[in-house]
């Protein structure tokens, strides 16, 4: 897979690209993770990137021709297109992120995010570029570079190879709308806070059948609205 993140702030991205599962997947040639600054692509002398909204008011509103320009030229480089592309706006007006959006995504073989800023984004951006638009989360940020950020964890753990044990991804928070069961581990007894026996038996069968029903409750408890999909599914 491909990733192209279109911003303002590229140095933002350096620490977490360069770190733990992301750093391996892109070692083993997992994922080719590309950073580009929008103000390379602004034909302004002073490589302003923004204007004044129309019709008046707070703000500035970021300029369309740069995005495009970014955008075509990415595109002109990598050279895929059609269903293997897909073309990202990180706004909080768009849906938001989950752990089925993120697998969606993890199949394609390129993905091109664009982080917006400022008090919005030219509309035609939204109307004429980009195939859709993503939100982390009913709250709002600076810019689009950290939910970027976001995206990009939730989706390169999803690449095949990119972590040893496929096992492990099935039992992770939100699969199949659970909550992950309760996680222990030595010593036993902790300063008389115990591990529940039985985890400590060696039954396995047991031990699957006590997380699953750990899992049922804790989701029931903290996520009520994941249980009712889990209801209507039966």
């Amino acid at each position: 897979m491909r990733i192209d993140v279109i911003t303002i702030f590229p140095n933002m991205f350096k620490a977490v690209l360069n770190e733990s599962i992301i750093k391996r997947a892109q070692a083993k040639n997992k994922v080719k993770i590309i950073i580009h600054n929008l103000r390379d692509y602004t034909l302004d002398k002073h490589r302003k990137v923004d204007d004044r909204p129309f019709g008046g008011g707070a703000g500035m509103v970021m300029s369309p021709e740069p995005i495009f320009r970014a955008v075509e030229a990415i595109q002109a480089r990598c050279r895929i297109k059609g269903k293997g592309l897909r073309i990202i706006l990180l706004t909080p007006q768009g849906k938001q992120l989950d752990q089925k959006l993120a697998k969606r995504l993890s199949r394609y073989k390129n993905l091109i995010l664009i982080c917006g800023h400022y008090e919005g984004i030219d509309e035609r951006v939204r109307q004429y570029l980009v195939d859709e638009e993503i939100s982390i989360g009913d709250y709002v940020l600076t810019g689009g570079e950290l939910p970027a950020m976001v995206l990009i964890d939730s989706v390169v753990r999803l690449i095949p190879g990119v972590l040893g044990k496929r096992k492990s991804l099935k039992s992770e928070s939100f699969e199949g709308n659970l909550l992950e069961y309760p996680q222990y581990t030595r010593p036993a007894n902790f300063r008389g806070m115990h591990v529940p026996p039985i985890l400590l038996s060696g039954n396995h069968p047991a031990i699957e059948v006590w997380r699953k029903k750990a899992a049922l409750k804790r989701t029931k408890e903290r996520r009520p609205d994941l249980f009712k999909k889990l209801l209507k599914r039966k």
